[in-house]
């Protein structure tokens, strides 16, 4: 544990309250490496941690809120673990979210226009004989 001195660690539970992460979530994130610097174990068994967990989870936090994935966030700290400041690996990361975005909007839009074409045509009552060979002839030709 080095120089610090199992007063200055945190408990899982106590780590748990500060972040309003579940128990389970912060192990989740500590089998993936996700807090490995800043964690280690007790004689006892139990996890410990550092204020930098603290820290690391709320980045993990933020980063999810902006629909990066928990393997895009390892990535960004691995470039923070190596000792460099990792804005530019989390801003390209970001700016390929925003086309992935543009490109969702767009898909989207599509989609809007077919349904309102649709419902623009929609027959309440379709003739009989399309009734027989559909399930519903609104949508199938």
């Amino acid at each position: 544990m080095g120089n610090t001195t199992i007063e200055n660690w945190l408990k899982i539970g106590e780590v748990a309250n500060q972040t309003g992460l579940s128990v389970k979530t912060i192990r989740y994130y500590e089998e993936m490496g996700l807090l490995a610097p800043a964690t280690t174990r007790a004689e006892s068994g139990y996890r410990l941690f550092t204020s930098q967990a603290v820290n690391r989870l709320g980045f993990i936090k933020k980063a999810q809120s902006l629909g990066l994935s928990l393997s895009e966030i390892q990535e960004i700290l691995q470039v923070y673990d190596s000792g460099q400041l990792p804005c530019g690996a989390l801003k390209q990361h970001l700016l390929h979210k925003v086309e992935a975005i543009n490109s969702q909007i767009a898909a989207l839009e599509t989609l809007k226009s077919k349904l309102l074409n649709l419902l623009s045509v929609w027959q309440e009552e379709p003739p009989r004989d399309r009734i027989d060979q559909t399930i519903c002839p609104n949508i199938q030709e």
